[in-house]
């Protein structure tokens, strides 16, 4: 027992040490309709690389359990942080991404609102996207989607079982999440990055690409669905080692 206890620390020493070559850690924030294991992996080629990763499981329950989970998360990683998020995720870490341990933000397809702005403010200002139709409600108010709509509109570049998965591993959210509002962008004093899915059916491009100007991202395009960490991992990967390599 005693031989297995000392083997064991061992290996978190190493782990550990390995994880120091690059103190900047990484921080994975999903977004609605989705867990932490949509992330896998981008998570497997950064680990590969020797960085620390932590993917927050959401409870989307509301913006500030959201932002409370993201939180933890960033207390629980070493050194600075880049915070990245997907989707609703980007409204999370615009909110979360104030933390002073923060030194950049990725939004990939992601909502990225104002201060005292709502991700229902933002969609409510181009055109529904045609996976918007999909979207199914719960009885006591939690948005989910059937599995058509992840085939079709969610995640309609990846393999159909990785479709089951993302079906069947989905977290629905509480509608009236979308309505809160941002106090402060943490966007106006980080810098940032954008990742817009050119063929997104969940978000409108087209708001991709307005929000990456508004928040004076550093943007890339990639042909790819919502789920672009899913179809395109390596380009997602990339981005996020510029901003982690990143110094003003």
């Amino acid at each position: 027992m005693k031989a297995l206890f000392i083997a064991a620390a061992s290996l978190l020493a190493l782990s550990a040490s390995a994880f120091a070559e690059n103190k900047t850690s990484v921080v994975l924030v999903h977004g609605a309709f989705a867990d932490g294991s949509s992330w896998s992996k981008v998570i497997a080629r950064l680990q590969k690389n020797h960085t620390e990763v932590i993917a927050v499981q959401l409870p989307l329950t509301s913006l500030k359990d959201d932002v409370a989970a993201t939180q933890r998360a960033i207390a629980r990683a070493h050194g600075d942080v880049v915070l990245v998020g997907h989707s609703w995720g980007g409204t999370v870490i615009s909110e979360a991404g104030n933390d002073a341990r923060v030194k950049s933000l990725v939004y990939v397809a992601a909502f990225a609102p104002d201060s005292s702005q709502s991700t229902a403010d933002l969609v409510e200002r181009y055109p529904a996207p045609p996976g918007s139709a999909g979207i199914a409600k719960t009885a006591d108010g939690y948005l989910y989607l059937p599995s058509k709509a992840v085939s079709e509109d969610f995640a309609p570049d990846v393999k159909s079982s990785e479709q089951n998965v993302i079906a069947a591993t989905q977290g629905p959210i509480r509608a009236d999440a979308f309505g809160e509002k941002v106090t402060h962008a943490a966007w106006h004093d980080k810098p940032s990055w954008f990742v817009v899915s050119r063929n997104d059916r969940m978000i409108n491009p087209e708001l991709e690409r307005a929000m990456a100007k508004t928040i004076h991202a550093h943007n890339t395009e990639v042909a790819a669905s919502h789920v672009s960490m899913v179809s395109q991992p390596e380009a997602i990967v990339r981005v996020i080692e510029k901003a982690r390599t990143y110094s003003d």
